[in-house]
């Protein structure tokens, strides 16, 4: 494999990059080493403005002693309601560096869950991003006796706002200078008296079962983590990253800002989640870390573009992808590649594969990361293909994010990887469930004594609700959910998310959630990929009025069942699904049904959606 990509940087480093026991001490390392270098950027008008570690040190600076000014004391905590930005960064190591609790609010939340999680947090200062944003914190602040302070990253349309209780990041950022003329010494002294084992950050889980739990990491954690993510998969001062996932997520915060705070790797932010597309072509990261949902819908924009190409296109992407996938077929069977093959390669790669790449955006990249979802094994192949290693790696919230991952050297897709060097995994031989240990598993859900106790042993090993089964070279493979496994009423037992997989590899899948617990048979609930389906009809001149109207068509229903007909053939007759739904109303990541990573909620699915459930087995 190494023959034919540049794997020297993708080894192991053992070796510690930045010092620092807690993550703010480790921050302001980093702020003295690389005081000049460029950390991060942000498009702004249209241009890519770059802001150094100096000028991040400077500002963070700033915030933390305005925090102190407002009376923000070591141990308290303060919460973040904003996209993914550079002024989420600066306030969350704001608050650390002020020796406090750091939490994420999703951008996407109702303010009733504002209201809970300030609470559950006691959040004694609230961040939010805008107008928008403030109009939730401000209609539940009556209930919030302990929030002191509001402060807003961006004032447009706010100027005349007269509220004592709000404030600007640029006026916090003034107070912050006043104070620091005072009391220059007191940032200093705050980070000087964060100790390791110290509470760091909270963050809640989606709460798909009841409340969300607030996951408890501390700082010990989190720096433990960041430094074994290095010896998992490399990271340098030369890599450029995109961060575009919600930061309040274990992936983002922790592979996206605390790892490239430790790494010294570039972190450009996108616009907002619609020019993902876009800014990935203008980024080009060299490490590029995202959920399947991302990489099917790179793919299914490829297929899409591909027929709409001319008929010589179409059959040098064919001769193309074919030779790829040969190379790719003799390096995951750790065979070599013949040199005739290798030259073919690097012909295909000239003439089509490059461009797709460019196409897509990721044609600096020296791997991709994948995680947060299963993600068809299909995908991983056809990436590798491009030339491209897909790494996956599994984790949860609980883990401080990876627990396990693929070494690009040797990839088994469908696998997620033998454990990280930095934890144990293991399989409890009762139940099937994998269970984790380590430095890097959380302290605990806040204010919930008996979950924790249910989630953790007493000797450490925590329960992560995952089934899955471990072969002889220790690579772990995930079955399913414990609470997902469909028992059917002939008794099969049925893996769902075997067959989703298989569906979202279709452009014109975006999510399935099968269907068939105690049920005759398995049926499916399935939302389409609007852009490419709303293609198709209008290729075929399909009239539709709306999303309902499109997902109602017989055409669109016979598309939808092609693609139902070639997942069906992988599987024995009683795991082929019969019937399908397609849900007919179209969703954003502020609709209940969807979790902040855009994947459906399978049990609020299966209860909201009931009645065109048991139609489908009447």
């Amino acid at each position: 494999m190494s023959a034919l990509w540049n794997l020297s940087h993708i080894q192991p480093q053992s070796r510690v990059v930045l010092e620092g026991d807690t993550m703010a001490a480790m921050f302001w390392n980093g702020v003295k080493q690389r005081g000049p270098q460029t950390w991060m950027r942000q498009k702004h008008l249209g241009i890519w403005r770059g802001q150094t570690w100096q000028q991040t040190g400077d500002a963070v600076a700033e915030i933390a002693h305005g925090l102190m000014a407002l009376g923000f004391a070591a141990g308290d905590t303060a919460s973040i309601l904003s996209n993914t930005n550079i002024e989420w960064v600066l306030a969350d190591l704001a608050v650390l560096s002020a020796g406090g609790v750091s939490n994420g609010i999703y951008p996407t939340d109702a303010a009733s869950q504002v209201h809970y999680l300030c609470e559950d947090s006691r959040s004694t200062v609230l961040f939010v991003e805008d107008d928008e944003q403030l109009d939730k914190a401000l209609e539940v602040r009556e209930q919030l006796p302990l929030l002191k302070k509001v402060v807003v990253f961006d004032m447009e349309g706010l100027h005349q706002l007269d509220d004592p209780q709000v404030i600007g990041l640029d006026d916090l950022r003034a107070l912050g200078r006043e104070h620091q003329k005072a009391y220059p010494q007191a940032v200093h002294q705050r980070v000087a008296a964060v100790k390791p084992e110290d509470l760091a950050i909270l963050v809640y889980t989606s709460g798909t079962t009841g409340k969300p739990k607030g996951a408890m990491h501390s700082h010990k954690g989190l720096v433990y983590t960041v430094r074994g993510y290095n010896t998992l998969i490399a990271r340098d001062e030369n890599d450029e990253c995109m961060c575009f996932l919600p930061l309040c997520h274990i992936a983002e915060r922790l592979g996206g800002e605390y790892f490239s705070l430790y790494a010294g790797s570039k972190l450009n932010f996108v616009e907002n989640p619609d020019t993902v597309p876009e800014n990935v072509r203008e980024i080009a990261p060299t490490v590029f870390t995202a959920v399947p949902r991302v990489w099917e819908k790179f793919y299914s924009g490829v297929m899409i573009s591909l027929k709409e190409a001319g008929k010589l296109q179409q059959a040098a992407y064919a001769w193309a992808i074919g030779v790829g996938q040969q190379v790719a077929d003799r390096v995951l069977a750790d065979q070599p590649v013949p040199p005739a093959l290798k030259l073919q390669f690097h012909v295909a790669r000239v003439l089509v594969l490059d461009n797709v790449r460019k196409l897509i955006g990721i044609h600096r990249a020296r791997f991709l990361v994948t995680g947060a979802a299963p993600i068809s094994p299909e995908l991983v192949r056809w990436y590798l293909a491009l030339g491209v290693p897909m790494l996956e790696v599994w984790g949860m919230t609980e883990t401080c994010g990876a627990a396990t991952g693929v070494p690009a050297q040797h990839i088994k897709p469908g696998s997620i990887g033998p454990a990280a060097s930095y934890n144990e995994v293991k399989i409890d031989p009762a139940t099937g469930e994998i269970l984790v240990r380590g430095d890097n598993v959380f302290m605990g859900y806040l204010n919930q004594p008996a979950k924790t106790a249910e989630t953790l042993t007493t000797d450490g090993w925590l329960h992560t609700g995952d089934v899955g089964t471990v072969d002889e070279e220790g690579y772990f493979r995930i079955t399913d959910r414990m609470k997902d496994i469909i028992i059917t009423a002939g008794g099969k037992n049925i893996t769902p998310s075997e067959l989703e997989n298989e569906l979202k590899f279709s452009p014109y899948v975006t999510d399935a959630v099968v269907i068939g617990d105690k049920r005759p048979y398995l049926t499916v609930i399935i939302m389409i990929d609007l852009e490419n389906v709303e293609k198709f009809a209008q290729d075929h001149d399909v009239p539709f009025s709306n999303y309902a109207s499109l997902t109602h068509t017989p055409e669109v229903q016979a598309l939808i069942q092609a693609e139902l007909d070639r997942v069906n053939k992988k599987f024995a007759r009683v795991e082929q699904i019969k019937k399908f739904w397609l849900l007919d109303t179209q969703l954003s990541a502020e609709d209940e049904e969807l979790t902040p990573t855009m994947k459906l909620k399978r049990k609020l699915v299966q209860a909201k959606y009931a009645n065109q459930i048991e139609a489908l087995y009447r």
